[in-house]
């Protein structure tokens, strides 16, 4: 078992480590990351080897000859307040110019498009002009506020921009190209061909995303660099060829309005307009018709096809309805956390595998030293291995791996064991799933959300950057619990999809597209999930679940939860007294924020925690089921603990290979007779885990797995 299923960052320059590496962490392959390259000596050694191509960034010099080739984005002016009748608005004012250039080309120009931002209305083109990248308002409303959508090319690819400037780069700027153009797009096909002729020694291109990245506005204030980060949007996917082309087959045209929305853009994390979705199903198309191509080229040379889900991978649903289509071969995902695992396991292909961090840079998230001085890369591995390991015992993955420059262990030795145990044991995971599924306890969960199925097992980005939503906190406790887990969404349950569940979860801010927003309005969806509660499901709401405006009552899932928040209206309204009740599971109040406005509707709902006077979680009997509200939800061992104790009391399910300890989780594979317990401490922990066999007593040292033989 020792060599295989891992991939390891090689290095020319330090051959003899590459290669004493690979022995010491079983790698079957080596790859080179950004900026590296493999010597002879390397590639020679007798490993598989995975080569990085980003399609779209490595070509300045046909940049610099085509500049209308590169890629574009509409960005929003900052408003501008008018004093008179006339008014200027610089449109650049504020953004970073190392990234963006304004595109003031005619067919640019007819996309732009200036906003009365008071009356909430676009401005008559024949009322302003544009001229030396600013547009005079000849008739603007005195104290009414204007701001200008208008395209701009990106001339600085935004990972090597953040490379630059968070890790010292000091190579050429990259800039990135649109296949949407046809020379450039025959260009680019060309290019593969011959890269694959040139470099026979490759099995497997690792392509770092396909076309088109996350979107990353910067501005040029370092007190505001970040002006503006969505992981899944597709404001980066436009220009002026792409919108014409949206018009003819759509019929109808998209503005400037239509992508900026006044300066807050389209989020993904609220719900989408039809044009929105129109867009994205447009370019969903585009992006899996030329990926193909390039991965039928790769074949066509006796290559792998595997990419990188991260960077610029928009248009490239893992979950989408095109994805299998594409053909690839594997998709690679760097994982920070557990629930971005069972996304990699989740997505249909042949090789799901794991890039693991800390990613091999001198500097981690937000500038912390890793591989630096001050810098302790051994427990950061073990600190995210602790999030992964508890997903992979649930879904298996088939590969893991590492990135960046190998060089930088050097000083760190205890790294380099550590990654050699990790591996070890990753390994024999795998060997588990391979020989048969772990236990999982009667229970199906159905994450109910706007994007349903599209968005399993994530939000928009990693954990880091959607840590304020109170869903990817459930999804990263549900991600290591034994239970089936699916993601629905609003149509799905009008069409039959709590056929098969046992569990509802929604969860979000009211409005969101994770809460729901107008979908709430929506009298069978309201009456559908009621029959699934009646009839003895259970359905658990945290923060402001189903809430929407214009009702009798906010959540519109009230009656079943048995609380409900006043949003002002019920100021004068007397409210249910209650005693707080010892809870039937273990309840974790530092997981529940304290939200003030949260009443009883008829006093039924069994309160079991409040906070200022306030109650904060409540269960309820409805018919045959039960409702459970949690005015807000944060992972931690405690609240992982809490959330399962719910399912196992709402659904009445046996305590088979649970701990007694919230800080201790296990897994029980029936094909190898195993039981697998992990410490999710940072210290000794004791726990029993009650199995058919009898309670197994346990001590575990520091973040341990103990495999135990029944």
């Amino acid at each position: 078992m020792k060599r295989a299923d891992f991939t390891l960052p090689g290095e020319a320059g330090y051959e003899s480590l590459t290669l004493e590496l690979a022995k010491k962490w079983g790698a079957d392959v080596i790859r080179d990351s950004d900026g590296t390259k493999l010597s002879p000596e390397i590639v020679e050694a007798g490993y598989r080897i995975y080569s990085t191509i980003c399609i779209i960034r490595q070509h300045n010099a046909f940049a610099q000859e085509h500049p209308d080739a590169q890629q574009q984005t509409f960005l929003c002016s900052k408003a501008v307040t008018a004093e008179g009748t006339t008014a200027v608005i610089p449109l650049m004012d504020g953004y970073f110019t190392e990234q963006f250039v304004l595109n003031d080309s005619p067919d640019a120009l007819r996309y732009m498009q200036v906003y009365d931002r008071t009356e909430n209305a676009p401005v008559s083109p024949d009322a302003w002009t544009y001229a030396d990248g600013q547009i005079t308002l000849h008739a603007a409303k005195p104290w009414h506020q204007y701001t200008a959508g208008f395209l701009c090319y990106r001339i600085w690819e935004e990972i090597n921009m953040y490379n630059h400037t968070t890790n010292s780069w000091t190579s050429e700027h990259l800039r990135q190209l649109d296949p949407r153009h046809p020379a450039t797009w025959a260009y680019l096909q060309q290019w593969l061909e011959d890269w694959c002729v040139e470099n026979p020694q490759t099995n497997v291109i690792r392509l770092t995303s396909l076309f088109y990245n996350f979107v990353w506005i910067w501005g040029d204030e370092l007190r505001n660099r970040h002006l503006f980060t969505d992981w899944a949007s597709y404001d980066f996917t436009v220009s002026p060829a792409a919108l014409d082309a949206f018009e003819k087959q759509y019929g109808y045209a998209l503005t400037a309005e239509d992508f900026v929305n006044g300066g807050k853009h389209q989020v993904t994390h609220m719900p989408p307009t039809k044009a929105k979705l129109d867009y994205m199903d447009f370019i969903q198309a585009f992006v899996a018709e030329k990926a193909k191509a390039l991965v039928d080229i790769i074949h066509k040379h006796g290559k792998e096809a595997y990419v990188f889900y991260d960077d610029s991978w928009v248009g490239m649903e893992p979950c989408g309805k095109r994805f299998q289509s594409i053909g690839f071969d594997g998709l690679i995902k760097c994982v920070f956390s557990g629930f971005e695992c069972r996304l990699c396991a989740f997505a249909k292909v042949p090789v799901h595998e794991l890039r693991f961090h800390p990613y091999l840079f001198p500097v981690g998230l937000g500038g912390a030293p890793t591989f630096s001085e001050g810098g302790n890369p051994a427990r950061d591995a073990l600190l995210y291995w602790r999030s992964v390991r508890r997903a992979l015992l649930r879904e298996p993955v088939d590969r893991i791996g590492l990135g960046g420059y190998l060089h930088l262990t050097l000083p760190f030795p205890e790294f380099n064991d550590t990654i050699e145990a990790m591996s070890d044991e990753f390994r024999q995971i795998k060997s588990f799933h391979k020989n048969g599924k772990p236990y999982v306890l009667p229970c199906r969960v159905a994450v109910l959300h706007t994007w349903g199925s599209l968005r399993s097992w994530t939000l928009s980005g990693h954990f880091h950057e959607t840590d304020k939503h109170a869903l990817i906190h459930i999804n990263e406790a549900l991600s290591g619990l034994p239970v089936d887990v699916k993601f629905i969404s609003f149509d799905d349950v009008k069409h039959g999809a709590l056929k098969d569940v046992d569990v509802v979860i929604n969860a979000g801010r009211m409005g969101d597209a994770w809460s729901g927003g107008d979908a709430w309005n929506d009298a069978e969806l309201v009456a559908e999930l009621t029959r699934f509660v009646g009839e003895g499901g259970t359905f658990i709401g945290v923060g402001e679940p189903s809430a929407v405006r214009g009702s009798d009552r906010t959540f519109r899932m009230a009656h079943v939860l048995g609380i409900d928040e006043d949003l002002g209206e019920r100021v004068c309204h007397g409210r249910w007294q209650y005693e707080v009740e010892a809870a039937p599971f273990t309840v974790n109040e530092a997981a529940l924020a304290a939200n003030p406005h949260l009443y009883l509707t008829d006093g039924t709902a069994r309160v079991l925690c409040e906070k200022n006077g306030a109650p904060q979680m409540t269960i309820h009997s409805f018919g045959k089921g039960k409702g459970v509200y949690m005015s807000s939800f944060s992972i931690s061992p405690e609240s992982t603990r809490m959330l399962l104790e719910i399912l196992v009391h709402c659904c009445q399910l046996p305590g088979d290979y649970l701990s007694d300890n919230a800080l201790v989780e296990a897994a029980w594979y029936p094909a190898d007779r195993t039981l697998v317990a992990i410490n999710n401490a940072e210290e000794s922990i004791t726990a029993t885990i009650a199995t058919p066999d009898g309670p197994q007593c346990l001590t575990l040292a520091p973040l341990e797995t103990k495999m135990i033989k029944l």
